[in-house]
């Protein structure tokens, strides 16, 4: 069982919501008995739990395997949010023109948490492509497009953050210490752009952007990624200037759409 055990959440909303974590998060279907062990909720608490989600149709019960998945009231608001985000709407254009330019994949995505998670993406049309997909999440302090989104933080929210990060290694490049982690936002901090340089997968590389509001909260932000086999001489100094002129351009563009205080 690759899952982890969750903390027992308080009231019934509470116990609810950490099951249907359990159900998205699990690289692996889950049973009855292997809720009952990661949820730590009594047999009882835990029946009339999935009943509830069952007959609401935020969960579906494999008959033949008897494992547990989310279900279709689930998805349809997933593609209800997807088609409703302002962020996304906004940049999809300029996503599509940064696209042109490179010819690579383009990520948009926020933060949430530790994690990144991607909200659009334009696929390379190349014939070696990325494995992202739209509503996957990935680790913040590994990601271009994470570290980028960590620029924006204050010191207070940044320290916060990295304490609870679970810092593990991906690749030989990957940031294994809170202290390197800051060390490279203040520089993000000072260039305006971040990079993964093969820090969460072998063989890939990306230059990444914020995207702020008028009064410089975050919003989130976008990346270029490719295989480093397709990268040319002078490329990713290129990519430099172009996301951060598109992540630019996106935030002056939402600061119109939103209004100034936003």
């Amino acid at each position: 069982m690759v899952a982890h055990k969750k903390e027992i959440q308080t009231g019934t909303l509470g116990k609810a919501l950490a099951l249907l974590d359990l159900i998205a998060t699990s690289p692996e279907p889950l049973r009855f008995i292997d809720l009952l062990h990661l949820s730590g909720q009594p047999r009882g608490t835990l029946h009339r739990q999935l009943s509830h989600l069952l007959e609401e149709g935020l969960i579906a019960l494999n008959d033949e395997t008897g494992t547990y998945e989310l279900g279709i009231r689930l998805l349809n608001w997933a593609a209800l949010t997807w088609s409703r985000s302002s962020l996304r709407q906004v940049a999809e254009p300029f996503l599509k023109s940064l696209h042109d330019r490179t010819n690579e994949t383009v990520h948009l995505a926020v933060l949430r948490g530790e994690r990144v998670v991607y909200l659009d993406k334009v696929e390379s049309r190349q014939a070696v492509r990325m494995h992202s997909q739209i509503g996957n999440t990935s680790p913040v302090y590994c990601t271009g497009v994470g570290k980028a989104m960590l620029s924006v933080l204050d010191d207070k929210n940044l320290d916060d953050l990295t304490k609870r990060i679970e810092f593990k290694r991906y690749t030989e490049h990957t940031l294994a210490h809170a202290s390197a982690l800051v060390s490279e936002v203040n520089q993000i901090r000072a260039q305006g752009y971040a990079e993964d340089r093969e820090e969460h997968e072998v063989g890939i590389r990306c230059v990444a952007a914020p995207i702020i509001s008028a009064k410089g909260q975050l919003q989130g932000g976008i990346s270029v990624t490719a295989p480093v086999f397709r990268l040319q001489v002078g490329q990713l100094e290129q990519w430099q200037i172009w996301v951060k002129e598109t992540a630019q351009a996106i935030s002056a563009q939402l600061a119109t759409r939103m209004g100034p205080y936003a």
